[in-house]
């Protein structure tokens, strides 16, 4: 049982942390129909943003000033290279991303070379939170999920309550209606993708100190960020919410479980042969754990191909 409250509180903020990447990339597809492939770089510069940033401004000054300097990167990207192509479509905005993506990680292995640096969580977050089963919970697992539900409810809050939300969305669908109210639309968009960049950089700054910070770590992350998008559905902030815990969790849970196909067909007594026939009948759950999320998204593009919050298509 304590096993299993474990793996479900890690796969609670796994979760957590997935949609805190997510959550940039959500917005930018969803405000301005941008399929950032580099989004995973701006979480990876957060983490290395606040590790060159902490020795000057202390753990909790790189972590606010980090994802301004990767908010500033993404307002950069988007006025001087994103928006040049934007009206060509998507294929190009896929691989001007994609280049970009390579040349960030070149450049972090240019400055701070090709291993892993040391930032760390800082001593006074370095405690247990409380033990289950005699192992000790940390208490920056949890801060990492308080920020990332803290950081769902401002953006939930700032779309649908405030004037920027109401701004925002009208440059989205009526652009030329919020020009003629006087609005910058290009401004807008671009203040959108500077947002979305923020958010990809405080999501690296606040898990970098806790998973290894290194330069394949955008590698690691980025394409399950597009399986969270594709399966909550392109532009859902609920959807990326619901997609990533469901991801986190059942990766979790599924790491802790041995059992086989073989042992689910003991119930109707094909144990013996299915251990005969071998191969992917014989498999450990725990050994697919990593491949599960790939076969839940093309589940969900076959059930419902605009995601399980998404519109329908």
């Amino acid at each position: 049982m304590d096993t299993f409250i474990v793996s479900l509180l890690n796969g609670l903020i796994y979760g957590l942390l997935l949609f805190m990447v997510s959550a940039g990339l959500t917005l930018i597809f969803g405000m301005m129909g941008v399929l950032n492939f580099a989004h995973a770089s701006f979480y990876m510069l957060g983490a290395y943003f606040a590790y060159a940033l902490q020795d000057v401004l202390g753990f909790w000054g790189a972590l606010v000033l980090s994802p301004l300097l990767v908010g500033f990167v993404g307002t950069v990207v988007e006025r001087f290279f994103l928006r040049r192509v934007h009206h060509h479509g998507h294929a190009h905005e896929l691989l001007l991303t994609f280049g970009l993506s390579f040349i960030i990680a070149e450049l972090v292995k240019l400055f701070f070379g090709n291993f892993p640096v040391n930032y760390r969580i800082p001593k006074s977050l370095d405690f247990a939170a409380f033990t289950i089963g005699g192992a000790n919970y940390p208490v920056y697992r949890l801060l990492m999920g308080a920020v990332a539900a803290a950081m769902f409810v401002a953006i939930y809050l700032l779309l649908t309550r405030t004037r920027v939300g109401i701004v925002v969305r009208s440059a989205i669908y009526r652009p030329r209606m919020a020009e003629a109210l006087g609005h910058n639309v290009p401004l807008v968009f671009m203040g959108v993708f500077g947002v979305g960049a923020a958010l990809a950089g405080l999501a690296g700054a606040v898990a970098g100190a806790f998973y290894t910070t290194n330069p394949n770590m955008a590698l690691e992350l980025g394409v399950m960020v597009f399986v969270v998008v594709v399966v909550g559905g392109l532009g859902s902030l609920e959807g990326a919410m619901l997609a990533s815990l469901l991801i986190g969790v059942i990766t979790s849970l599924a790491v802790a479980v041995d059992a086989t196909l073989a042992d689910a067909l003991g119930f109707v007594g094909a144990k013996a042969w299915a251990q005969g026939v071998g191969g992917l009948l014989t498999l450990k759950v725990s050994s697919l754990a990593a491949t599960i999320p790939f076969a839940l998204m093309l589940l969900v593009l076959l059930v419902r191909p605009g995601g399980l919050l998404g519109e329908k298509a």
